[in-house]
């Protein structure tokens, strides 16, 4: 891969399947650098999955072209498998092997770069690797899934929504396994439908409805400009009338002395207007990022 090219690159991917006049994902350009955690957003049926075959190869494009690590994904992909993690966003292993019998199977076929490096994975996804994989809840199942894909430390992870199934102790673990994967500028795919998860770790994020991608933002920019909402209580009548004169504002009132405030962008006129007020309290509520992520789907733009 040539020196500051991105690790993941689509140029007008496009599939249709057989028999259909519709696109699964159409006129996909995308540009991952080498160490981004990129977030692939979108609720199901949007073409995250079809978008990720592509890539794995295990469908082919109808339009366009995608390069991985500088390697066309259908004519060298063989070789690219070698250096890619994948998790399906349907985990199926072989049920009658146990969780060891299984990655010891995946090593014989993609061996770790440290020998002990699954051992640790086991340890810090708190796995047992005894039981035969039939019998495991899902959250345990995805455990060894994720164990695979990262086990043998590849150049570019693919991750169809990898933190099903897990508890929150284990999200929390995954989320900082793929900080510390990408300081070692590892490329991660993560595709999910829940914005609030994949902002924990992408630095960007792409959103796709009905098969094309109708905009890219950094998560930075996103909470930034997402709509914040205050609980504002005040000492002598809220001031209604006022605070909806305000650009960017929608001020409701709860009680005569308490408003909800919704602004988006700058705060400053919204608070020199308070100033003039004897204010009680503010509660700031958390922003909802799943809000935002509706408002793409409602206007497809920001």
């Amino acid at each position: 891969m040539t020196n500051g090219a991105p690790a993941i690159a689509t140029f007008g991917l496009g599939k249709r399947y057989t028999g259909s006049d519709k696109y699964a994902v159409k006129n996909l350009n995308l540009d991952i650098m080498p160490g981004e955690i990129y977030g692939f957003l979108g609720p199901n049926g949007a073409g995250k999955t079809t978008t990720i075959r592509l890539l794995m190869n295990f469908i082919q494009p109808t339009e366009g072209h995608a390069l991985m690590m500088g390697k066309n994904v259908v004519s060298d992909s063989v070789q690219i498998k070698k250096d890619v993690g994948y998790l399906s966003g349907e985990v199926a292993l072989y049920p009658k092997m146990t969780g060891s019998q299984f990655l010891k199977y995946m090593a014989s076929l993609q061996p770790p770069k440290k020998p002990n490096y699954v051992s640790q994975l086991a340890k810090l996804f708190q796995a047992d690797l005894r039981p035969k994989i039939g019998t495991l809840s899902k959250g345990n199942r995805q455990k060894i899934a994720l164990i695979q894909a990262l086990m043998h430390q590849p150049d570019i992870l693919i991750l169809d929504e990898p933190t099903g199934g897990l508890d929150p102790l284990m999200q929390e673990i995954f989320f900082e396994l793929v900080r510390e994967t990408a300081k070692r500028k590892t490329t991660v795919f993560i595709s999910s439908h829940n914005l609030n998860e994949v902002q924990k770790i992408c630095s960007r994020v792409g959103f796709i409805r009905a098969g094309k991608l109708i905009a890219e933002q950094k998560i930075s920019d996103l909470a930034n400009t997402a709509l914040q909402t205050y609980d504002i209580a005040f000492v002598d009548l809220a001031p209604i009338g006022e605070l909806n004169k305000i650009t960017g504002v929608k001020a409701k009132l709860n009680t005569p002395h308490h408003a909800t405030v919704r602004v988006r962008g700058d705060l400053k006129r919204l608070f020199m207007a308070l100033a003039r007020y004897d204010v009680r309290s503010i509660d700031r509520r958390e922003t909802s990022l799943e809000e935002e992520f509706l408002r793409f789907y409602k206007g497809g733009k920001l």
